[in-house]
């Protein structure tokens, strides 16, 4: 095993809205896209201009780790056209939205949901990352541990085929 191998860590899909009709839609979209239960993300300060209080849910996330998260984040570039912007990608993760599921392959319209999008964030590692994480005998991990924005990069060419512009 080379410890300076970068390897996909996790996906995570994650809805945000201050509308609790909505937020259902959502939580129920992405139980279908990746057969799991959403955990709900609650405001941690109060913004007046929106109406959000402290501990108002107001979002849901699901996290998918491993072969089944691979392949979850290949369907979820293909919805992209395999395409992102280098302003996407930061130091060991990708962002992106995605404006309609429909464009998931596999999903099909479902009408009680409508046209929704969601926001997507693949993570990636290097072996060691626990030292830094864990609770008992916590330490540093040197700059070779960690995942740079062009390792990021170099990745998602070669494991998915993302083309960058």
């Amino acid at each position: 095993m080379n410890m300076r191998e970068v390897r996909f860590e996790k996906v995570v899909l994650h809805a945000t809205t201050a509308d609790q009709a909505k937020l259902e839609k959502y939580k129920k979209l992405l139980n279908v896209i990746t057969n799991r239960k959403p955990a709900v993300t609650k405001a941690k300060r109060r913004i007046a201009a929106f109406k959000i209080r402290r501990g108002l849910v107001i979002g849901c996330k699901v996290t998918v780790r491993g072969k089944q998260g691979e392949e979850l984040a290949k369907r979820l570039l293909k919805a992209i056209d395999n395409t992102l912007s280098k302003k996407q990608v930061g130091p060991g993760f990708v962002s992106f939205g995605i404006k309609e599921y429909i464009e998931i392959p596999g999903v099909e319209y479902m009408r009680d949901v409508g046209i929704v999008g969601f926001d997507v964030t693949i993570c990636l590692t290097k072996p060691g990352k626990r030292v830094k994480l864990r609770k008992i005998k916590k330490s540093k991990i040197g700059k070779k541990q960690t995942v740079s924005k062009e390792e990021t990069i170099e990745f998602l060419k070669n494991k998915f085929g993302v083309k960058f512009k």
